[in-house]
């Protein structure tokens, strides 16, 4: 933010001194000079009126670059008592007000600096940082934009137009803010870190490293462009380039809880759970209100297939945030896992209820539906999960799946086509896929994607028993037999010997009933 410009200065001993060079020295920039310069004119007891009230301003301004807003406050008080129309002193003390956080305070002052210079660019860019910090955007833009229109080359205000923007989520406009700030000032290392997070938002994570590079460049203890662009890694699927940025996030922040959180992130996305529960538990140590720990560790748990444990802290997250849409989906994920479907399907709602545009959520609580046998629900969740999200992969297969249950074949392969489409190494679509086309009685379709999902997992046992299935049907027993060997081998592993033993009896008894066995359907699927 920026304060008044009045150059004021002083010294640490200025007895003997005459008043025009303690007033030279009480126009510094060092703070220190001005407050021993400025104090020095207050107790000479020579000045009165607005000189003594701009000794005062001077003295409040070198207290607010101290970051002592307390004693600048007062200073601009005993400014204003002595001459209520001094708008630099409402300005300054505003700023003072607003690095308190008391934004309403801040924005009466400003209030008053706009009352005496209607002109005042800086005066209004004041307003409008206060206002954004207050969270309200749209009072911050139009303060800005008049902030701009008084003084176009003010890019401070430029680029806190672009931030109010991002809050809005208008990423399109706040680039265009923080483009022509950096026009105006291209050693501004937080307009480039700025414009970093609106590409972020954006999804174009390349943009986003290059901006954070430059504010690097710019400020190479810049912590938080360090873990903006250790997120941006991590969201392209780099996390060892992730996990080295939160390293450097952390070793100039060690308390950078938000870091710590991220690089357990990105842990238990590389499987290291360990090291993803001791970030999590660092954090909380610093910070034990920590729903985001909580929740990230929890999810940590899940992935140990600890769903006690990682319930527990999601049921801790929700107690410190009550509208933690995410704590919500994962622990209906993790009730859905323990087969406990009805808790599932509550938390899936309540997540639901705080944001009705959670593909995932619809996708989580058609799954419950389709483990409770009710697939009609089931598919009209998934179908939602798909209007809102259409690459959504998991929710196309199981409406596939959910189809397949009701023998609506035809619905069915559409939908894993789809989920091919998307993921076109799915081992278990091709073989459900291949299970839908067997129970139409197309059997050489039937195996071209067993073919596939074998070819994709050879250890996938339902497809090589459903395989069998249709080697039969179109008369193979030759591998038929084959194909049931080894599945009876991986499903029964150690076994194996002694079934092995057994396959030519089984040969023989399938052989003598293959006639009659092929007049039927396939009725079963391993699963």
């Amino acid at each position: 933010m920026i304060m008044p410009v009045i150059l004021l200065g002083g010294s640490a001993d200025l007895r003997g001194q005459t008043e025009v060079e303690k007033w030279k020295q009480c126009k510094s920039d060092d703070p220190e000079r001005s407050i021993a310069g400025c104090s020095a004119l207050i107790q000479s007891a020579h000045e009165t009126g607005i000189n003594l009230a701009m000794a005062f301003y001077g003295r409040g301004l070198a207290y607010s670059r101290k970051g002592d807003y307390d004693r600048a406050i007062s200073d601009y008080d005993q400014a204003l008592r002595l001459n209520p129309d001094l708008a630099n002193a409402f300005y300054g003390r505003g700023g003072a007000y607003a690095y308190k956080g008391d934004y309403d305070h801040a924005i009466q002052d400003y209030n008053q600096a706009l009352r005496l210079n209607p002109n005042s660019a800086v005066a209004f860019y004041g307003r409008g940082w206060a206002y954004e910090h207050k969270g309200d955007y749209d009072h911050a833009i139009q303060d800005f934009d008049e902030a701009v229109r008084q003084n176009p080359h003010l890019a401070i205000a430029l680029r806190e137009r672009g931030l109010a923007y991002t809050h809005k989520n208008d990423y399109d406009h706040a680039i265009q803010d923080y483009d022509e700030a950096l026009r105006l000032n291209q050693s501004d290392a937080i307009g480039f870190y700025n414009r970093g997070l609106a590409f972020a938002h954006k999804g174009d994570y390349d943009r986003a490293i290059e901006d954070y590079n430059q504010a690097l460049q710019l400020n190479p203890n810049f912590f938080d462009a360090f873990y903006g662009r250790g997120v941006a890694y991590a969201r392209k699927g780099g996390y060892d380039h992730a996990i080295q940025d939160f390293n450097q996030a952390l070793r100039l922040n060690p308390s950078y809880t938000d870091a710590l959180i991220a690089r357990g992130n990105a842990y238990r996305n590389k499987g290291d759970y360990d090291h993803a529960m001791q970030d999590c538990e660092q954090a909380l140590r610093l910070n034990p209100n920590s729903a985001d720990a909580l929740y990230s560790r929890g999810l940590a748990y899940a992935h140990k297939r600890d769903y006690k444990r990682a319930i527990q802290d999601y049921d801790q997250a929700l107690r410190l945030d009550s509208n933690f849409t995410y704590a919500f989906y994962s622990r209906g994920n993790a009730y859905l896992l323990k087969r406990d479907y009805d808790l599932a399907i509550q938390d899936f709602e309540k997540a639901l209820r705080l944001n009705p545009s959670l593909a995932d959520a619809f996708s989580g609580r058609g799954l419950a539906y389709a483990d409770k046998g009710d697939y009609d629900r089931a598919i009209s969740d998934y179908d939602q999960a798909v209007r809102l999200n259409p690459r959504l992969a998991n929710a196309v297969y199981n409406r596939g799946l959910a189809y397949l249950h009701k023998r609506e074949y035809d619905r069915a392969i559409p939908d894993f086509d789809q989920a091919l489409r998307l993921t076109p190494s799915d081992a278990d679509a091709f073989d459900n896929r291949g299970w839908a086309y067997a129970h139409k009685g197309d059997y050489k379709r039937a195996i071209q994607d067993y073919d596939q999902a074998i070819r994709l997992n050879a250890s996938l046992a339902d497809a090589l028993h459903n395989r069998s299935l249709a080697y039969a049907h179109e008369g193979d027993y030759l591998r038929a037999m084959a194909d049931r060997t080894y599945f009876l081998w991986l499903k029964f592993g150690i076994l194996g010997s002694a079934i092995r033993l057994c396959i030519l009896a089984f040969a023989v008894a399938l052989a003598l009933g293959f006639k009659r066995f092929r007049k039927g359907p396939v009725t079963s699927q391993q699963s």
